[in-house]
């Protein structure tokens, strides 16, 4: 008996070298085939009134379930069926405004091609993905999309891999052109995943976020620079507005500032705000993304931005750590 550590570690990366190479390939070969057959497809799914039913048997069942959530993440309603859950009850999922997409590398699979009578007789549009356009799912589809491989990059050429690697690329090439096709944008993508960290940054805008109302800081231009001392102490975000006699954003006084007032002035005792502070100061809108808010502060190298309305007061206070606790950073 061998034993399989004693195999020289080039080997190994030559295997995997070999796999990859071959996996590329096959997903290289998909692009000559493509035809009318995928633009078909996505007209059916774009009349669709109901949901893109997905279904697959082994492994391609698994790239089926991978392809209904990237459809469904992505502007599509779609849901993944179990071929052989559906002939014991789950074929009541599927109704005649739905679209069907059966995978099947054969496209023989018995308990994919044992829908075909009920989605005739429902009259519900059958879209397939096999590896033989000649099969049984390919020709009694209304669209078939061809994911057939010249070789599995298993060395028997036996285990699922080329294949289900075209399968999986083919299915984000369909759910890319109907992205696409939908106008589906950022902002659409982060409602469909509001519990993630990019859902947050698409979401959250500054007014999510910021300090208002008593937690704001805000001096009088003309006061004492002990009073903004006091201000940016008493409310802990590193900064205080300064603002003139319309309560407009005339500066900023923050902790950076302090240090260049001690750096340039032995006497503080007699110094007003007005001749210490930052003019005209950062300052960010409600309505923008935390996360631009973020990328104003990473380039000017601050911790907080004075958040203003459109006639240029102050009404909130933004600080990084407020965007780093919400998951925006």
């Amino acid at each position: 008996m061998t034993d399989d550590t004693s195999r020289p570690a080039d080997g190994l990366l030559n295997s995997a070298v070999r796999t990859l190479t071959l996996e590329q390939q096959a997903i290289a070969a998909l692009i000559e085939r493509l035809d009318g057959d995928f633009e078909r497809a996505c007209e059916l799914i774009l009349a669709c009134r109901g949901r893109v039913v997905v279904t697959g048997m082994g492994k391609s069942g698994h790239i089926a379930g991978k392809i209904a959530a990237t459809l469904a993440s992505t502007g599509t309603p779609a849901f993944f069926v179990h071929p052989g859950e559906a002939s014991h009850g789950d074929l009541g999922m599927i109704t005649p405004g739905d679209v069907v997409l059966a995978l099947s590398n054969s496209g023989e699979t018995a308990e994919v091609t044992a829908l075909l009578p009920l989605l005739k007789r429902l009259g519900t549009p059958l879209i397939s993905m096999t590896g033989r356009p000649g099969s049984t799912l390919a020709r009694h589809a209304d669209a078939h999309l061809d994911a057939g491989v010249e070789r599995e990059a298993c060395p028997l050429d036996l285990a699922p891999t080329s294949s289900t690697t075209a399968s999986l690329a083919l299915g984000d090439a369909l759910a890319v052109a109907l992205l696409e096709c939908r106008g589906f944008t950022a902002e659409d993508f982060a409602l469909s995943h509001p519990g993630g960290s990019l859902g947050k940054r698409l979401l959250l805008r500054v007014s999510d976020l910021m300090h208002q109302g008593s937690r704001l800081p805000r001096v009088a231009l003309g006061s004492p620079l002990r009073d903004a001392l006091l201000e940016i102490t008493r409310q802990g975000l590193g900064f205080t507005c300064v603002v003139d006699d319309d309560g407009r954003l005339a500066g900023v006084y923050t902790d950076g500032d302090l240090r260049r007032t001690l750096d340039q002035h032995s006497d503080l005792s007699g110094l007003r705000v007005d001749a210490v502070m930052t003019v005209p100061g950062k300052r960010v809108a409600p309505d923008m993304l935390a996360a631009e808010a973020v990328r104003i502060m990473d380039d000017s190298r601050i911790t907080a931005l004075a958040v203003v309305d459109d006639e240029g007061r102050p009404v909130g206070a933004l600080h990084m750590h407020d965007l780093l606790a919400s998951g925006v950073i």
